[in-house]
């Protein structure tokens, strides 16, 4: 199956972002697939900071990118685009990173009014990377993820069942095996009462 690199742009260890990408990158797991995360914030901030291309953990998170058929990105949206942090490691990368390889975005924000940041602001910068295939991408709310005093993860069930949708199909563009795995994600028994988030055209 394919090699995913998982990547999480959340400066906080315990974010929903990076919370819900270990959810999904189990499911992918599952689906056969070799997935390997890479939290942006355990690199070197004065590497990131700096723009040390020549840095030995840079140039691992480039090579990394290099041996990945598909990549998830996942980020929380902060003043309408993805996070700055995201944005510091995406510059040290080629510019053409992402050539032929196939991209899942994900994001996460506190209000409705950052639901386009996918399209019109990370979405722009991995077509410049050269991404061959860009797949529909799903911003959610961080009221519907909450977290557990055990660390279990709960999703509201409307924004589970998108989540399962963008993830299987970036899966089967990869080679995955039937989505049948499981749902991957606890879903919480409170109705929720939400608008499509689908942001990205195949």
């Amino acid at each position: 199956m394919a090699a995913i690199l998982s990547v999480s742009g959340s400066p906080s260890a315990t974010s929903r972002t990076a919370r819900l990408l270990r959810h999904l990158n189990d499911r992918l797991r599952r689906q056969g697939h070799d997935v390997i995360a890479l939290d942006v914030r355990t690199l070197p901030a004065d590497a990131l900071l700096g723009a040390d291309f020549r840095h030995p953990a840079i140039i691992e998170a480039t090579a990394l990118f290099a041996r990945a058929d598909g990549v998830v990105i996942g980020t929380p949206v902060y003043k309408a685009a993805y996070s700055g942090l995201l944005k510091s490691l995406l510059d040290l990368l080629p510019q053409y990173a992402l050539t032929d390889k196939t991209v899942l975005p994900l994001a996460t924000g506190g209000t409705t009014a950052h639901v386009l940041a996918i399209d019109y602001a990370l979405r722009p910068v991995l077509s410049s990377m050269g991404a061959g295939h860009i797949t529909p991408g799903w911003f959610t709310l961080d009221k519907e993820i909450t977290v557990g005093d055990d660390g279990t993860l709960t999703i509201a069930p409307a924004a589970a069942e998108a989540l399962t949708e963008v993830t299987d199909r970036f899966s089967a563009l990869l080679g995955g095996s039937d989505p049948a795995a499981g749902p991957g994600l606890r879903l919480s028994t409170a109705d929720a009462e939400l608008e499509p988030r689908s942001l990205a055209s195949p």
